[in-house]
């Protein structure tokens, strides 16, 4: 079904494009305010990734920063009409959009073609004819199934301006559709919620991804955003951005992200108030909570390890008496022990550690105890990266169980993998769950339009 409040942004955004001799009365670039195009909100995980780089590239120039969501097929026209300095949106650098520049690739994706398990199997691009595939338009994926058809002119498939790609790879899970273009994160992410749907082939080969710019753009500009690219390349931002948005992606296979969907609908319900209740008093997200308690116990309130920690929450009987809790089989008494622990593992991390590797860091202590976190804290120092950043501790906390490794730091021997394991799932749980059960504020529309004066336009950002 179309999306109302997109149809009417695009609609009036095309109107505003076509006006002639529209003055979008931008200053210049280095004049003290970026003016930048962003993926529409519900694009998520990317728009997010993409403001926060925009973000990170305004505070470097110290500049202020205005960000216009845009649908992507309207983002070639608005730059050609110098309605924004550039577009922090995904262009496949390969394709070369007639009249736009691009920066330097950020990030490489395949471009696959998704189905649903019960279409006969595609190995090549030609078993396409007569199925019907779709894909989004202005895509990084269009833009390689175009390509793709270049070096096979029978190759056909239907173009949809008023849906994401994530709306065309629900409808292939459901059957309504036989098979759309994707990149290999969007599939990732999908087939957490829709199980049959599988990645049959790669249209192209793999898309450099990269910011776009007018064609005439000021070089000084493209030199600010190569040395940008470059800098967070080299200090280890970039990786830690892509593990932030991206890095949880594959942590489920399609059995447990299934089983996930199926216990929220049956099981959360019953506890939902408790970790209501839990948030209020910690301030934590009910819904990271809920994920890790699914983690540790499925929302089983009687499960019980063999190394005996017990509970919602699997609690040891050391971390139960520390924080006064009676009975760990009680729901209640766990959920809210195991999150006051949470916060206090939180507190505990040195106050330099921001969100959202505090948190992440915080669930390995969870898991194996602060201790052990420290030392592996104390590996990837020794590393030569940063200990601060999960997508780093997360790399050498595996080897606290190697000899080599746990006998040069304090604590000794942890079974550190099972700790980033934890983690990585309730990363992908707490997704989910925010998709599943979205709060009212997220649903909010994000941006209007009013066009002021008959030779200007004005985007009235919240």
């Amino acid at each position: 079904m179309q999306n109302p409040t997109r149809y009417v942004q695009t609609i009036i955004a095309s109107l505003l494009l076509l006006l002639p001799g529209c003055d979008p009365q931008i200053p210049p670039w280095n004049a003290g305010k970026l003016v930048v195009i962003v993926p529409e909100a519900d694009l998520w995980p990317e728009s997010e990734f993409q403001r926060e780089m925009a973000r990170m590239f305004a505070e470097r120039l110290n500049m202020s920063l205005e960000l216009i969501p845009l649908a992507q097929t309207e983002i070639p026209d608005a730059l050609r009409n110098h309605f924004a300095h550039f577009a922090a949106v995904p262009f496949r650098k390969e394709s070369n959009p007639a009249g736009l520049k691009f920066g330097p690739a950020y990030q490489s994706v395949r471009e696959v073609l998704v189905c649903n398990k019960d279409t006969p199997r595609i190995k090549t691009l030609s078993d396409l004819k007569g199925k019907e595939v779709m894909v989004a338009a202005g895509s990084a994926h269009e833009a390689a199934l175009r390509e793709a058809q270049r070096m096979d002119p029978s190759l056909q498939w239907n173009t949809e301006r008023d849906l994401t790609t994530q709306d065309l790879l629900a409808e292939v899970g459901d059957g309504s559709l036989d098979c759309a273009a994707a990149n290999e994160l969007q599939f990732a992410d999908a087939r957490n919620y829709h199980p049959d749907l599988v990645d049959e082939l790669d249209i192209v080969p793999p898309s450099d991804l990269a910011w776009a710019f007018p064609g005439n753009a000021d070089s000084a500009l493209l030199t600010k955003v190569q040395e940008f690219f470059t800098d967070i390349q080299q200090d280890g931002t970039l990786h830690r951005l892509l593990d932030r948005y991206y890095g949880h992606s594959n942590r489920l296979n399609k059995l447990d992200a299934a089983a996930f969907i199926t216990r929220t609908r049956s099981v959360l319900p019953h506890y939902r108030h408790l970790f209501d209740e839990a948030a209020t008093l910690t301030g934590i997200d009910w819904r990271l909570l809920a994920a890790l308690s699914y983690q540790e116990s499925q929302w089983d309130p009687l499960a019980t390890s063999y190394t005996n920690v017990r509970g919602m929450m699997m609690l040891t009987g050391d971390t139960a008496d520390q924080m006064k809790v009676s009975n760990r089989l009680n729901p209640k008494e766990s959920i809210i022990a195991g999150a006051k622990y949470l916060q206090l593992l939180k507190e505990q991390l040195p106050r330099r550690i921001r969100e959202p590797d505090r948190t992440w860091l915080a669930l390995a202590a969870y898991n194996q105890g602060s201790s052990h976190l420290e030392d592996a804290r104390i590996l990837t120092r020794r590393a030569g990266m940063n200990p601060d950043s999960w997508a780093d501790v997360k790399r050498w906390m595996p080897l606290l169980s190697r000899p080599k490794y746990y006998k040069k730091v304090k604590h000794g021997y942890a079974r550190g993998g099972e700790a980033v394991i934890l983690v990585e799932s309730i990363r992908s749980y707490y997704e989910m769950l925010k998709r599943l059960e979205p709060e009212k504020t997220e649903t909010a529309p994000e941006v209007t339009y009013q066009l002021v004066a008959p030779m200007s336009m004005q985007r009235l950002l919240p």
